[in-house]
């Protein structure tokens, strides 16, 4: 059978593999799985198919799979975030992919059914599209799935709500070893990283208003803390909103912070959570960003309404003229932040996420058969095997438990 694949240029391989190898060194709970799954080969003769952020942790993540026995089908799960270099040396490498960065709507949805059209058994996905499209498909066999983001789980727990499920699917994003990490200190720092590339604007000083205060929010407003920003919170949850308050920001409703605000950026995974009634309380040179899944957050077709005039001043940044006294700037196209405007997170976080992502298949292919159509939850056992995986290679040590204490927590007669 012809090696498949669509990429821009294999001819940016070489510089691919540089990148590749520098996540590599930084990602030692992922070497520690990929060295098992070479020896027990635990998906040999499978086909995975997979919707992800085409970046050189990712490729460590698809290297992993492969040595595990893997044919690997992948496209991008967003058309800016794809790194055409190691895109390149994956193909290279025998792992088919799908993907360029920029590409269109049309393009998009072709590489997923040219994922699909491959009839993978396993999929691994990032905002669900992927698992959706398998879902129009009549006939599948597909043993299972996992997701890695918030929004699409919530596509996928619609789906088994309404019935609809065609397969079990492993809710990666909600592991402890991602979300408490890749979406804080992940997404904090790289949504940060994607406004400074993009803009090279100050943030000491500046009002930031940051749209959700799920732990994506909580890691962006972190880090603008921690460089000088007077940072106001929008929450629509009275309990994240108490949070918020206690751990020291301003928390108001969208419509004031319109009126403050200098940097905007959302978390929410929802829509429109900036309208154009939002738009016209904004003050000359506002920036707007999402660093939520899909660029929805923003109202784009508002804003375009609005505008008297588009212009591009910086790679990254749109210029919106609304009035003659007020100009909007939206980066990377209201789409991921810090993924079309800067590298996604760094590949120490993604240690994790990944590991989990690669330790969910090895569990779907060997519960195959046994797990429900449900959406399910990182087994315990593995995100704590994570866990001290890691820790490990920080070396780090900790306590355990004596036999004493262990007593003592198990039972009910042992008091004051």
């Amino acid at each position: 059978m012809k090696f498949d694949y669509e990429i821009k240029n294999l001819g940016l391989a070489s510089k691919g593999k540089l990148l590749i190898e520098w996540a590599a060194n930084q990602m030692p709970v992922l070497a520690s799985i990929k060295k098992d799954f070479s020896k027990n080969r635990v998906l040999a003769g499978l086909r995975v198919g997979a919707c992800l952020h085409i970046t050189a942790e990712t490729a460590n993540l698809a290297g992993t799979l492969k040595m595990a026995g893997a044919e690997v089908y992948l496209c991008a799960s967003n058309p800016l975030s794809t790194n055409d270099m190691v895109a390149a040396f994956l193909v290279k490498n025998r792992i088919h992919v799908f993907a360029h960065r920029g590409e269109t709507a049309k393009d998009y949805y072709s590489h997923i059914r040219r994922v699909l059209s491959y009839q993978p058994q396993l999929l691994m996905d990032d905002g669900a599209d992927l698992v959706s499209t398998a879902h129009k498909e009549e006939k599948i066999n597909i043993i299972g799935g996992t997701e890695e983001t918030t929004t699409g789980i919530h596509r996928l727990r619609s789906l088994e709500k309404n019935g609809l499920l065609r397969f079990p699917v492993i809710a990666v994003n909600d592991a402890n070893t991602k979300h408490l990490f890749d979406n804080r200190y992940g997404t904090g720092q790289s949504t940060i990283d994607g406004l400074l590339r993009t803009t090279n604007v100050l943030i000491a000083g500046k009002t930031f208003v940051v749209c959700g205060y799920g732990w994506c929010g909580r890691g962006v407003a972190l880090r603008a803390k921690g460089m000088g920003a007077n940072v106001i919170i929008i929450e629509v949850d009275p309990l994240r909103a108490l949070e918020a308050v206690m751990d020291g920001y301003s928390v108001m409703p969208i419509k004031e912070a319109a009126k403050l605000g200098d940097i905007f950026i959302t978390t929410t995974g929802d829509k429109n959570v900036i309208r154009k009634e939002h738009f016209k309380l904004m003050k000359d040179g506002a920036i707007l960003g999402n660093s939520g899944h899909f660029n929805v957050e923003i109202d784009i077709p508002s804003l375009e309404s609005l505008s008297k005039r588009k212009t591009r001043p910086r790679e990254g940044v749109e210029e919106y003229q609304v009035s003659k006294d007020c100009r909007l700037f939206l980066l990377a196209e209201g789409r991921l932040l810090n993924l079309a405007g800067a590298e996604g997170h760094p590949p120490t976080v993604m240690d994790m996420s990944f590991a989990n992502q690669a330790k969910a298949v090895e569990y779907l292919k060997k519960s195959e058969g046994k797990l429900a159509k449900m959406v399910y939850p990182v087994p315990k056992e593995i995100d704590a095997e994570i866990a001290s995986l890691k820790l490990r290679s920080l070396g780090v040590k900790i306590d355990t438990l004596t036999k004493e204490q262990k007593t003592y927590l198990s039972s009910w007669k042992l008091g004051t």
